[in-house]
């Protein structure tokens, strides 16, 4: 797992830390989408929906990134989407293209009957994108549905990690995060 303190100016990724902790990290019990219960749940579509903290996620994770060569970005639906449209955006705020993707929990059963939407994934080049991953199921269905696609992951990579690192490094894959529970006074 990368340590994105080696990459990126502190500023920016400051000022996300501290958007994450204010808007995003909200403490009671929950059930996660994983199945295990938790005090504590990060509701990051909090920060990658919100008007300030969004440009904040695309610069952050095109700086985690920076060092991988990939033509788009995308993962499992509802989480990735807003995280790669982030950096799709920043992307282009810095005179670079970035093409993005959406991949749905299940084929569409009508029109072109894709499992993935927008750009053809084909022979490219694809950073995986969650916004936070606690076993890594859902970054590896996405994994899984653009190398069926015939796409190329070169690696995965969150906003925050909850403790997928092991699954992801145990599928083979580069795995970079932003923030970890550490970050957050969550460990």
């Amino acid at each position: 797992m990368s340590d994105v303190n080696e990459v990126m100016p502190s500023g920016t990724r400051d000022a996300l830390l501290q958007q994450i902790k204010d808007k995003a990290v909200v403490h009671g019990k929950v059930i996660l989408s994983s199945g295990r219960e938790a005090d504590y749940y990060i509701d990051l579509r909090r920060i990658t929906l919100d008007g300030e903290a969004a440009p904040l996620v695309g610069q952050v994770m095109l700086d985690l990134t920076a060092e991988l060569e990939f033509d788009c970005v995308g993962g499992l639906t509802l989480g990735a989407d807003p995280v790669a449209t982030s950096m799709l955006h920043a992307s282009a705020a810095r005179g670079q293209r970035l093409d993005a993707f959406v991949v749905r929990k299940a084929q569409k059963a009508h029109g072109m009957q894709r499992r993935i939407e927008g750009t053809d994934v084909k022979g490219k080049r694809c950073l995986v994108v969650e916004d936070t991953s606690t076993t890594g199921g859902s970054p590896l269905t996405a994994v899984e549905a653009v190398r069926e696609a015939g796409g190329e992951v070169v690696a995965v990579a969150t906003i925050v990690d909850r403790g997928a690192a092991d699954a992801i490094a145990e599928a083979g894959l580069p795995y970079l995060t932003g923030y970890l529970l550490e970050d957050l006074g969550l460990s």
